[in-house]
């Protein structure tokens, strides 16, 4: 990688996060319509995430080509995490103070949900400040750990970070789904923080395929089954969406299925990176190139489909969230093209000959 692709794959994050940042502003600040507030505080947060991808991106591109120095190794990840925990504790300030506006009420919740997605992006962030260890590894027919990786307390504890904020975004999701029985807010809420959870969990692949290939502990069962469990949660966000689309036709609630499409092409994204480590692996894979594309059709596919939904919030308010929320999603899977293309350039020289 030559350092003008560098600045591009790093400016690509920041480009998306002041897409974020400026829409969501814009929309917020329109008017004092809920809705407007409700989908201005989710789009603005939304470049969170794209923060957190980018301390991923330069935590390994600066790796890539020999500028990552000491105070990168916590500067990065004190970004990244700062950023996860001002969002997280700012969706609890919007739900606690704003408990008479049911739009409001979602809208907290599920800033609370970016919050715990952007923890999980900053673990992986973390988790890649050694690397350049991987495609070491990657020529190697042995499991010993590599000397220099960090230790496997350290590994179990940023997967540990990945778990335990997965545990609470389901958990989080479960609670809501179980007051919704008369509050349609904790129903909406619910279902958009269970396609948040299935992200998170998502996460945990990506931080444990990067812990255990640093670590050289990256085993056939990692290798077999982790993009397959990404893939999964994606599967199940979109069908649940899909069914919401279908099943509530006509009424308030069905446009929220379009939030739950776009968050399983989100985790389809997620997918990639996965993919990408686990075929690279002590292995040949001439597709390596093309995975880089998955998240470029993804981000097409959100923002096609927020064209669309923004037209018909025209005739219908219902899907005026759904349509700016999209399109927030749509800047979050190309900042993940971003990340693929970086790991398929450090790892490409990875592969077993």
């Amino acid at each position: 990688m030559n350092y003008g692709i560098s600045v591009l794959f790093r400016a690509i994050p920041l480009a998306m996060a002041a897409f974020c940042f400026g829409l969501g502003g814009f929309i917020f600040f329109g008017s004092d319509d809920p809705s407007r507030l409700t989908a201005g505080a989710v789009v603005f947060f939304l470049g969170s995430i794209c923060i957190a991808l980018y301390t991923t991106a330069a935590t390994i591109i600066r790796q890539l080509i020999g500028t990552y120095r000491a105070p990168f190794t916590w500067l990065l990840p004190v970004i990244g995490y700062t950023v996860a925990l001002f969002t997280l504790g700012f969706g609890i300030w919007i739900f606690a103070a704003h408990a008479d506006q049911t739009p409001l009420v979602v809208g907290g919740h599920v800033v609370c949900g970016l919050g715990l997605i952007s923890i999980c992006v900053s673990t992986a962030a973390t988790s890649s400040i050694k690397f350049t260890l991987i495609p070491e590894n990657s020529r190697k027919t042995d499991h010993t750990p590599h000397p220099n990786a960090y230790s496997r307390a350290i590994a179990l504890s940023l997967e540990g970070v990945a778990i335990l904020t997965s545990v609470a975004a389901w958990v989080w999701a479960i609670v809501l789904l179980a007051r919704a029985g008369g509050h349609p807010e904790y129903l909406t809420a619910g279902t958009v923080m269970g396609g948040i959870a299935c992200i998170c969990t998502s996460l945990i692949a990506l931080v444990a395929s990067i812990t255990r290939q640093t670590r050289n502990t990256y085993n056939k069962s990692d290798k077999s089954n982790w993009y397959r469990v990404v893939l999964l949660l994606g599967t199940v966000a979109l069908v649940w969406g899909l069914v919401i689309i279908l099943t509530f036709r006509g009424s308030a609630f069905g446009p929220i299925g379009f939030i739950m499409v776009g968050l399983g092409l989100v985790c389809y994204s997620i997918s990639s990176k996965v993919t990408l480590l686990a075929k690279v692996w002590r292995g040949e894979f001439p597709l390596a190139r093309r995975i880089p594309l998955i998240p470029v059709l993804t981000a097409l596919a959100c923002l096609m489909t927020a064209a669309f939904l923004f037209e018909e919030a025209y005739l219908d308010p219902s899907f005026f969230i759904p349509a700016r929320v999209l399109a927030g999603l749509g800047a979050v899977c190309f900042t993940l093209f971003s990340i693929v293309s970086i790991l398929e350039s450090g790892t490409s020289g990875g592969s077993a000959k």
